[in-house]
């Protein structure tokens, strides 16, 4: 999808005089040093402030640029495309609330519960776009794809600079928790991820299972029972419920197919 860079705006005749600290700070975090050594004498240069504002505008479009990257997200419908209308429970007050990112001062996780097909991954890389635009890190990861990456590490030092690439983001996103069962050393690895983040960062997770059915994901791991605990704790659950909307799209494709070949029959 297209995502449009946040500038700074341009400099005019009316802009506030700067002042010698701020000029400081503002060099310092542009790296130019060698305007920060002649900080006093440039002062009331009138094209300093047109250059801080160039030199600020492209390091906020890198930053973007480099944080949507690594946020990992790919192609997704942006929220205005999603159906309210659709499922027959969801919870829109909370939904709105969440597009707000309030739960992230909180480090409040967000768990996005319901079958197949009505939008919970849409929404979950939704609330992480608002998340990287607002200036916080954040990962999208298939639950699958996470568990693998690092059950395939071969030392626990491996393991643990693994471990960094989801617990450092200020928003990870677990999705599709139950689509697939997994085996007790998996269990603790999410459990590993999860308690690295708890109360320290917030975590998005989608699931098409209720926690009580989270036994049937991870059969015989006994982390299952503390890892819903640090799970819901603080934490903010989205109930969806309803038919597919992805089955509805289907069969509306294929009655528009079917349309042009029933009126090419019945002319002939």
């Amino acid at each position: 999808m297209h995502v449009q860079m946040m500038t700074s705006p341009s400099s005019s005749p009316s802009s506030p005089a700067l002042s010698l600290e701020s000029v400081r700070q503002r060099l310092r975090r542009a790296n130019l040093y060698g305007l920060l050594a002649q900080a006093e004498q440039i002062l009331h240069e009138p094209w300093l402030a047109h250059v801080l504002e160039i030199e600020e505008s492209e390091r906020q479009r890198r930053s973007l640029r480099r944080r949507l990257d690594g946020a990992r997200l790919g192609i997704f419908k942006p929220i205005a495309d999603f159906d309210y209308d659709w499922p027959k429970e969801l919870d829109r007050q909370l939904l709105d609330e969440l597009m707000t990112l309030s739960f992230l001062s909180d480090a409040a996780n967000v768990i996005i519960v319901g079958p197949n097909g009505l939008g919970k991954t849409m929404l979950a890389k939704n609330i992480l776009h608002q998340a990287i635009l607002r200036g916080y890190t954040a990962r999208f990861t298939l639950a699958s794809d996470m568990l693998h990456d690092l059950a395939a590490q071969d030392s626990s030092t491996q393991l643990t600079r693994r471990l960094r690439r989801y617990t450092t983001p200020s928003v990870l996103c677990v999705d599709e928790v139950g689509y697939l069962s997994y085996d007790s050393r998996y269990a603790d690895l999410l459990f590993e991820v999860i308690t690295r983040r708890y109360q320290q960062r917030a975590t998005v997770l989608t699931t098409n299972k209720s926690f009580g059915e989270w036994n049937q994901v991870f059969p015989n791991a006994a982390c299952v029972v503390t890892l819903v605990d640090r799970l819901v704790h603080r934490s903010e659950i989205l109930n969806i419920a309803g038919p597919s909307y992805r089955l509805k799209e289907a069969q509306e494709r294929v009655a528009r197919r079917k349309s042009p070949r029933s009126s090419k029959k019945s002319k002939q």
